[in-house]
């Protein structure tokens, strides 16, 4: 299982039986990058599958987090999402009903995204087979019409090689931005399925934020957009010093967390910069942008909450936190994310 949740196992996976065995080096962002999409003759391209449990949660449902969660991937590369793919593993038996639910709240998260569902693909297989429903969507987009101011502004602070936002963009001086509280789907999810009782005040954030992605790029200077999924933003910071070979501080005391998110994280033993979460956007900006695009962020109601959580810089190695009291940590790139299944 841990293989699968986004942390160091899935990446080992992922060299030994994907990449070692597959040609990755096809397109401007390819394969072998490791990015949220591939960019392929300036078209951006992912795919995602969703197992969720359950199927509905506070905040949401399994659809829902399809369409937001490849909506944002293609978003992060700095790409305009235009059309999704929806194919569906049903277990025979399953609800007619919540089927249709579950379609309505694809099609209104596809319209509040400004997409459209426009192919796919059905299986029924047996019953224990398919835990009830699983989706898989892909996504393609064209290239942001605000995409070349945005890498505009990053020409006129330092050099950047490359015509797209992507994990080996960071460097010495961007500023790190997370566009609100985090861990709250993990959070809902897990106790939800295992009956905490927080389900009554944390929600699922899942929601797509190409809105949000675009009020930024406006402003400009964005050099590396993430959703911190499985693994959270401890992974996601890791896999940034990674890639672009720079190391992050982060402060503690400006995460943004809800104080529900804070207490179950405490009772349950689990780190919050490990849950994954479905409606947040980590940006990385050049320092003399950081504030325009923090408060074109704000603007919307999907980042209202946002903060400046911290800095690339030289001074360290890998991702370095300091905490409430004064100290240091070192933030290790997750094993796994701590909540199974949650999408």
């Amino acid at each position: 299982m841990s293989q699968g949740a986004g942390g160091e196992r899935m990446q080992e996976f992922i060299r030994e039986f994907v990449l070692r065995e597959l040609d990755h080096d096809f397109g401007e962002i390819p394969l072998g990058a490791l990015d949220d999409a591939a960019i392929i003759e300036g078209i951006a391209f992912t795919t995602d599958s969703y197992t969720v449990k359950p199927l509905f949660f506070p905040g949401g449902d399994i659809g829902v987090l399809a369409v937001a969660g490849t909506v944002n991937d293609i978003s992060v590369m700095g790409a305009q999402p235009m059309a999704l793919s929806c194919a569906m593993i049903i277990q025979e038996g399953f609800s007619g009903d919540d089927l249709h639910k579950i379609m309505k709240s694809m099609n209104a998260t596809a319209k509040k995204a400004g997409v459209r569902i426009v192919t796919g693909d059905s299986k029924v297989v047996e019953k224990g087979a398919a835990d009830g429903l699983f989706i898989n969507t892909s996504g393609i987009g064209k290239r942001s019409g605000h995409l070349d101011h945005n890498i505009e502004m990053i020409r006129r602070s330092r050099q950047f090689k490359w015509n797209w936002p992507n994990d080996s963009g960071v460097a010495d001086g961007d500023v790190i931005i997370a566009s609100g509280p985090i861990g709250n789907h993990g959070i809902a999810l897990l106790s939800f399925r295992e009956g905490y009782g927080f389900e009554t005040t944390v929600k699922s954030d899942a929601a797509p934020m190409n809105h949000v992605i675009a009020e930024g790029m406006k402003v400009g200077g964005i050099t590396s957009m993430k959703d911190p999924t499985r693994g959270g933003v401890a992974n996601l910071l890791n896999e940034w010093a990674d890639k672009s070979r720079v190391g992050i501080r982060i402060r503690e005391e400006d995460l943004p967390m809800d104080e529900a998110v804070i207490s179950a994280c405490e009772m349950l033993g689990i780190d919050p910069l490990e849950i994954g979460n479905e409606g947040k956007i980590v940006m990385a900006v050049v320092p003399d942008m950081a504030d325009d695009v923090l408060k074109a962020v704000r603007s919307k109601p999907e980042g209202k909450k946002a903060k400046i959580i911290g800095q690339a810089t030289k001074k360290v190695k890998g991702v370095m936190m300091e905490t409430h009291t004064g100290g240091k940590r070192v933030i290790e790139p997750p094993v796994g994310d701590p909540v199974p299944r949650i999408c």
